[in-house]
């Protein structure tokens, strides 16, 4: 950064205690100018857009294959300094002072304080997340561009949260049921058996996932049921897919005697803090399994696989739009959209005049359609 320029910082106004925004919500803040002299700026503005990126490197033989893909969900643009040989768009703004005037292209030496709003599209677009191989950021970057200088940039990220309507998800309430039979042999003789339900697929964060097992017990040896919980993440690009897993969740029931019969009840708690599946982007899923095993000594367990949904937790929307926001209208610009959106559970409107810039995401029982994952054992399927 020159000398000229001291600083260029980009801040947001959180609108909740945990930091989060939703649809709908808006999204206030200010970017912050510091100059130690007269300074003549060719354009100012700041940046919010929604994108999903995914990218890694295999290797075939000597060769080294880059496998790369993005989905942008959104991109709106505040000027406050806009260059007379650029021309805005529909996803464009230029902003003006506190009284109507536009912004001076010559900045004066000190501190300088650029307030700006914008409201979250109500399009169904995916949670924000970190993987290995890949990301999905909702974004604020302001950019400071001179004549004959490398241009001064800053940026920060917000916390997404959807509030898309559960419902909305095939087969959230859809109670699942298997059963698995196996003959033991040599160190382990007899049977076991067990029938498992689960009351619905879908449970929040926070929730208890009541697990419900009669097991049948006709070997030899005590067994034990156990559970575990595991993660999924897969990445997609070029026709491949990347995937990593995590148990997260572990517990062991009760010991259940030879020749038993036991009725089994377990109820496990989703964790406040798990990420939420992530089902609607075509590059990137969050997904769980629950898994449902006998611990057999001498002899490997027979399991079942529930595939579960995570939600996020239910969250009071903010005020929208709030105090700040409702100031910018006497910079020079009116809020869009609903300025009242609606609590979680309840699906949001469609503003008529909303742009959709990206394909919508295949639904979520279209997921088998991917490649099949190879070279990786079935423990995780």
């Amino acid at each position: 950064m020159s000398t000229t320029v001291k600083s260029l910082k980009v801040t947001y106004n959180p609108v909740n205690g945990k930091e989060t925004f939703t649809n709908g919500d808006w999204v206030t803040g200010q970017v912050t100018l510091e100059v130690s002299k007269d300074c003549q700026i060719d354009s100012l503005f700041i940046k919010f857009k929604g994108k999903a990126e995914v990218l890694w490197t295999e290797r075939h033989g000597k060769t080294t294959v880059v496998y790369h893909s993005k989905d942008k969900y959104f991109s709106l643009k505040h000027y406050f300094i806009r260059g007379k040989n650029l021309t805005g768009n529909d996803n464009e703004t230029l902003m003006t002072t506190q009284h109507g005037d536009t912004y001076s292209s010559v900045v004066a030496p000190g501190c300088h304080v650029y307030p700006f709003n914008f409201q979250i599209p109500f399009q169904d677009m995916p949670c924000s997340f970190t993987g290995c191989v890949g990301k999905i950021v909702y974004l604020l970057e302001a950019k400071l561009s001179r004549s004959m200088r490398i241009a001064t940039t800053d940026s920060t990220k917000i916390n997404f949260m959807s509030n898309a309507d559960p419902a909305s998800v095939p087969g959230i309430l859809t109670p699942q049921h298997e059963s698995k039979d196996k003959k033991l042999k040599i160190f382990t003789s007899g049977a076991v058996s067990m029938d498992v339900d689960i009351e619905k697929t879908g449970f929040f964060q926070g929730e208890g996932l009541k697990v419900l097992a009669c097991i049948q017990n006709n070997s030899s040896r005590e067994i034990k049921p156990k559970y575990c919980v595991y993660r999924k993440h897969s990445f997609f690009a070029r026709g491949r897919r990347k995937v990593y897993t995590k148990d997260l969740l572990k517990e062991v029931g009760e010991p259940i005697p030879p020749s038993a019969n036991t009725n089994v009840t377990r109820v496990i708690t989703i964790p406040h803090d798990m990420e939420p599946s992530i089902l609607n982007c075509n590059i990137i899923k969050v997904e769980y399994r629950l898994r449902v095993y006998l611990d057999v000594k001498y002899a490997s367990d027979p399991e079942i696989k529930f595939p579960i949904i995570i939600l996020p937790a239910s969250q009071v929307p903010a005020v929208a739009p709030p105090p700040a926001a409702a100031a910018f209208s006497d910079f020079g610009f009116e809020p869009f959209g609903n300025t009242n959106p609606p609590a979680w559970g309840i699906a949001p409107p469609q503003p008529p005049a909303a742009p959709q810039p990206f394909d919508p995401p295949p639904p979520y029982a279209a997921h088998g359609m991917y490649p099949p994952l190879t070279d990786f054992g079935n423990k995780y399927q």
